[in-house]
Formats: structure tokens, C-alpha cells, sequence
């Protein structure tokens, strides 16, 4: 029996791409869900497609109220919260030259805020309860600062550091595990405002980008860890990528 079977996940960005092949995966082990995303209409197929134990609300996640009511739906359905995915990201990557003001914001808001307001909702529970797992997909930007993504890269750096932060204040209470996916078969360069760097990282994409599958097996991979282990970071990239 898997270790992941009858747990309480909660999902962030769960419409789309990672977060639902992540969804479909835990599903299949026996997961109870929980998933929010802005893309309500999206939700509800997924949800109607794994039936059983699986809910929803639509979730922004740079608005604290939607992080709150996202836990709260886990204990009102299922009893208790097991595990946070915070998923949910943006990426209108452009040169600094670009000066895509509102852009770096909608990176900041949602990468970074979007992460601790998960954070602020599922940390008392997980205190009270003496156990939980916030799992959180970052990017192997964290690692790699290229051209046109130094604004993203920057959110991506902060998450590694609070998530190293929030495990090093853990206690052994909870589990924290980040997430480094490479480059990932999603619409991720379809955001990029800027065509030139769009169709740069399409091509790449088309080239050498794994499926979303991959990192959905290294999150229930974190997951299903006996309690007492807990796996901290998961870098998962492409081979061919450099």
C-alpha cells in the first residue's frame, strides 16, 4: 500500500500542466484532493475526470483569502490537510530592457507572495495537527541565470531560500521538499511577451522538454517517504539540457 494512499493533498495551479498531471498521479496512488487554479471551468473537467475523492475552488494565489479557503475546503471535506503543493506560477519572462514593470510584479505576486501565503495558511494547521508536507515547484532557474530570466530567476532563488528557511524552522514537525523542474512540455514560454525570447524557448521546448509526468513523479516520490524522512530538494531536467 502506498504511503500516499488516503493522504489530504491540496494543489495549487492545478488546471494545467504540472500541477494536474500531479493531480492525475496522486489520484491513481489513492489521494484524497483538494485543488484550486484561477482556470475554474478547467478544474471542474479534472475533477469530474478523477471523481471520487477530489474537490475544488478557484484559487488566486496572490490573494490570501483563496490560500485560506483552500485549506479550509481540506477540513471541512476530508478532516485534516496532509499536504500543500504550491504549484501555481508565472513566467512573462523579457529582457530587463523591456522594462515590463507590471510583468515583474505578476512574478513577485505570484511566485513568491503566492508561496507564502500558502505558506501562512497550511503552517498553523500543520503545527496543530504535528505533521504536514508543503511541497513547492520551483525551477532550475534558481541555479541558472540567463538572459531574459533574471526577474524570474530572482523569484525562484527567494522560494529555494524561504523553503529552506521554513525547513530549517520545522522542528521535525513537518516536511518540506522543493522542486526543481528544467524544462517541462507546458505553455510556460506561451506567457513571454517579448516574440523573440518566446520562440526561443518554444524551439528549445519542442526540442528537448520532458512531460509534465516527471515532476508529478518526483513530487509523490517526496511524498510517500516514511515520515521520518524527508527529502529536501529534487532537481528533474531534461538529460539534454545543459
Amino acid at each position: 500500500m502506498s504511503e500516499i494512499n488516503g493522504k489530504v493533498v491540496a494543489i495549487t495551479g492545478a488546471s494545467s500542466g504540472i500541477g494536474a498531471a500531479t493531480a492525475r498521479l496522486l489520484a491513481k496512488q489513492g489521494a484524497r484532493l483538494v485543488l484550486g487554479a484561477r482556470r475554474d471551468d478547467r478544474l471542474a473537467d479534472l475533477v469530474a475526470e478523477l471523481g471520487g475523492d477530489a474537490v475544488h475552488v478557484r484559487t488566486d494565489v496572490t490573494r490570501r483569502e483563496d490560500l485560506r479557503a483552500l485549506v479550509a475546503l481540506a477540513q471541512e471535506r476530508f478532516g485534516r490537510l496532509d499536504v500543500l503543493v504550491s504549484n501555481a506560477g508565472a513566467g512573462p519572462i523579457s529582457p530587463l530592457d523591456d522594462l515590463r514593470v507590471d510583468e515583474w510584479d505578476e512574478m513577485v505576486d505570484v511566485n513568491i507572495k503566492g508561496v507564502l501565503h500558502g505558506i501562512a495558511a497550511a503552517l498553523p494547521v500543520f503545527r496543530e495537527q504535528q505533521a504536514g508536507h508543503f511541497v513547492t515547484t520551483a525551477s532550475t532557474a534558481a541555479f541558472t541565470v540567463v538572459p531574459g530570466m533574471a526577474v524570474y530567476a530572482g523569484t525562484k532563488v527567494a522560494v529555494r531560500a524561504i523553503c529552506e528557511g521554513l525547513r530549517q524552522e520545522s522542528n521535525g514537525v513537518f516536511r518540506v521538499t522543493t522542486v526543481f523542474p528544467g524544462f517541462v512540455h507546458t505553455d510556460f514560454a506561451e506567457a513571454s511577451s517579448n516574440p523573440g525570447l518566446r520562440a526561443r524557448i518554444s524551439a528549445m521546448r519542442d526540442e528537448i522538454a520532458i512531460p509534465p509526468d516527471a515532476i508529478a513523479r518526483a513530487v509523490a516520490f517526496a511524498i510517500e517517504q516514511p515520515a521520518d524522512v524527508d527529502v529536501n530538494e529534487v532537481v528533474v531536467r531534461p538529460a539534454a539540457q545543459a
